[in-house]
C-alpha cells in the first residue's frame, strides 16, 4: 500500500509567507541628483579669471586648469582621492573668489561613473556654481599638446 502525502497546505504557508516578506519589504528607492540648470536667455558668459576647467580622462584621470584654453594654461593632473580634486575645490584661490565656476567636460575615454563621482563632489564641496560643458576641441589640442590625450 502506498501513502498519499497532501502538499496543499505546504503550498499555502509558502505562499502566505512569500506574500508577507514581499510586502514587508522596503524597496530600493532609486536615487536622483538635482542638478539646476540655467536657461538660456540673460546667461552672462563666465569670464576666465573666474574659471576653473575639469577635464575627466580616461582610467579615471582628472586633468583641470584655471581659465580657458585659448589661454594656453598649465594642465594639472589629479584623481578622485581626498587629496585630489577635493582638494583643488576647497583651495583658497576657488574659494576666495565668490564668482568661481566650475567648468566639467568629459572626453570620450572617460566612463560615466566619472561624471557620477565629479558632481558627487560637487555637493560634498559644496559648490554652488557648476557647469557641465562640452569638450571643446582648443581643450583637446591643449590635453594633445601636454601628452595627456
Amino acid at each position: 500500500m502506498s501513502a498519499h502525502l497532501d502538499m496543499t497546505p505546504m503550498v499555502d504557508l509558502a505562499f502566505l509567507l512569500l506574500t508577507f516578506f514581499m510586502l514587508t519589504t522596503t524597496f530600493a528607492k532609486p536615487q536622483a541628483m538635482d542638478i539646476s540648470m540655467p536657461i538660456d536667455e540673460g546667461t552672462s558668459p563666465v569670464k576666465a579669471k573666474n574659471a576653473l576647467t575639469v577635464i575627466l580622462g580616461e582610467k579615471d584621470k582628472i586633468y583641470y586648469y584655471f581659465g580657458f584654453a585659448d589661454d594656453v594654461p598649465e594642465v594639472l593632473e589629479t584623481d578622485f582621492s581626498s587629496t585630489g580634486i577635493r582638494s583643488v575645490l576647497l583651495s583658497e584661490k576657488l574659494r576666495a573668489n565668490p564668482e568661481s565656476v566650475v567648468l566639467i567636460k568629459a572626453t570620450e575615454a572617460s566612463r560615466y561613473r566619472n561624471l557620477v563621482d565629479i558632481l558627487d563632489e560637487m555637493k560634498i564641496t559644496d559648490t554652488r556654481k557648476y557647469a557641465l560643458v562640452d569638450l571643446a576641441t582648443a581643450d583637446k589640442l591643449l590635453l594633445q599638446e601636454k601628452g595627456n590625450l
